[in-house]
């Protein structure tokens, strides 16, 4: 075969026909997403529900129409991109994605810009319908069971630096804070070395009592899982433990403790597994919904078990050494107290918490590592609200994907693919390998070895 050689760059032609266009190749597992979201008629829910965002006449720029801006916002988890810019840039360069968004060669494609404005335009409370609308497919699928529901919480990085933050009572940056803090020590014209010193010295050096961020005011000074300090966004998942369907989610500030966003991650929850199992989706489920709550220590607190209690919700959640306690101050908390460490001891509560911890950790890892969301380049609790729930909803088709179809991404629709193609030529190597023997088995040479198969040989 003679070497090829890379052509010169020639005159594009003026003219090309439309028929001369390569014509866009649908992914197989993207064509599957369209026919389950056909079937359960997703494209009029959204512009049935996104209509009075929408102008009635037809000026200003091209819009993007809302079942495309949701599924965009799922391509993010489906793909792992964490950026709007890079899901758009990634659209562009995909013939399969065009394909998946009802597009020709010759369309031209939503930037970031477009899907900004259009998030903006979108309340997080249409962004919460189109959520639910997801749970009352895996309803429909026989999916979603709902009836015990695992909770936890986890960091994101938010999208402002600590070296920004300011004084929330004088808006000074922390140099400025610190050059004011040594003149104050009767240091007149402070170095770069005594300002080092003074910052060694003292005690605390950073809470959100006093600082913020002036790009993010929602971003909280907070640990993040790899020990680090950042800026971060506490987000908490409810997650069906039959299922591990993500059936509610809030965005909370990350300085506030477990004990106290618990309510309203129960409470989302509650609202999505009331619209799964009403007449849209499953309403055999509603018999059986939300009747037990599981979670770590960090959600213990007398408040949290009587609460939950009363609204008819069995407790299984760790307890931690804390020693005897008095009930003198709060006798109501006694009984669900003493009621969840009793149902933690027995054999169902330790069943339930081993299996807490790796359903609801998989949703961490599927939505955040490989759906590269960990940081997110958004600002502002709402917009992170918007972002995440069409990025969960994603994840919660992923899983009517993966009883469909045997995988719930088009990655893992490919090492499936490969590692089919490659258990074939191992038989295969195998079969002729037997073949090869059977057929020179008197043919052996001076050690009685049987020679190598020509096919096996590298040369």
């Amino acid at each position: 075969m003679a070497l090829g050689k890379r052509k010169p760059a020639v005159q594009a032609d003026l003219f090309i026909s439309a028929t001369e266009l390569p014509s866009p190749a649908g992914h197989p597992f993207y064509s599957k997403v369209n026919q389950v979201l056909a079937k359960h008629g997703f494209d009029p829910f959204a512009e049935d529900i996104c209509k009075e965002f929408y102008s009635a006449d037809n000026k200003g720029r091209p819009s993007l129409p809302p079942g495309n801006y949701f599924r965009m916002m799922m391509i993010g988890f489906f793909e792992g991109i964490d950026s709007e810019r890079g899901i758009a840039w990634r659209v562009e360069d995909s013939l399969s994605l065009r394909t998946f968004l009802g597009l020709s060669i010759t369309d031209s494609t939503p930037d970031h810009s477009t899907m900004s404005k259009t998030r903006r335009l979108i309340p997080v409370e249409t962004h919460s319908e189109v959520f639910s609308w997801v749970l009352q497919v895996l309803a429909k699928e026989k999916i979603l069971v709902g009836k015990n529901i695992g909770v936890d919480s986890t960091n994101l990085e938010a999208n402002a630096a600590m070296r920004n933050i300011v004084r929330k009572d004088t808006k000074e940056d922390y140099q400025e804070f610190l050059t004011r803090l040594a003149k104050e020590s009767g240091i007149e014209t402070p170095t770069k070395e005594d300002l080092i010193r003074l910052d060694r010295k003292r005690k605390k050096k950073t809470s959100n009592k006093d600082w913020q961020s002036p790009v993010d005011p929602d971003s909280r000074i907070a640990r993040m899982k790899d020990g680090t300090t950042h800026l971060a966004h506490k987000v908490e998942h409810a997650v069906d433990m039959d299922s591990g369907a993500v059936v509610g989610l809030t965005v909370q500030p990350a300085d506030k403790g477990d004990t106290s966003t618990i309510h309203d991650t129960v409470k989302e929850a509650l609202f999505g597994l009331s619209d799964a199992s009403g007449p849209d989706g499953d309403p055999s489920l509603r018999s059986s919904i939300l009747r037990a709550t599981i979670a770590d220590k960090g959600y213990h607190s007398g408040a949290v078990l009587l609460d939950l209690t009363a609204f008819g919700i069995r407790t299984y959640i760790s307890e931690p050494a804390r020693g005897r306690r008095n009930w003198e101050d709060n006798p109501e908390e006694q009984l669900p107290t003493y009621e969840n460490r009793r149902r933690i001891q027995g054999l169902h509560g330790k069943e339930l918490m081993r299996h807490r911890g790796e359903v609801v950790e998989r949703s961490f890892a599927h939505c955040y590592e490989t759906g590269a969301m960990r940081r997110v380049y958004l600002r502002g609790q709402e917009n992170i609200a918007k972002r995440l729930l069409a990025h969960i909803a994603g994840f919660n088709l992923s899983l009517v994907m993966r009883k469909l179809f045997g995988k719930g991404t088009p990655r893992g629709l490919g090492d499936l693919l490969l590692a089919i193609v490659s258990s074939i030529h191992f038989v295969v190597i195998l079969i002729l390998q037997e073949i090869w023997e059977l057929s020179i088995s008197g043919d052996r040479d001076g050690n009685g070895n049987i020679p190598e198969a020509p096919w096996i040989t590298i040369p």
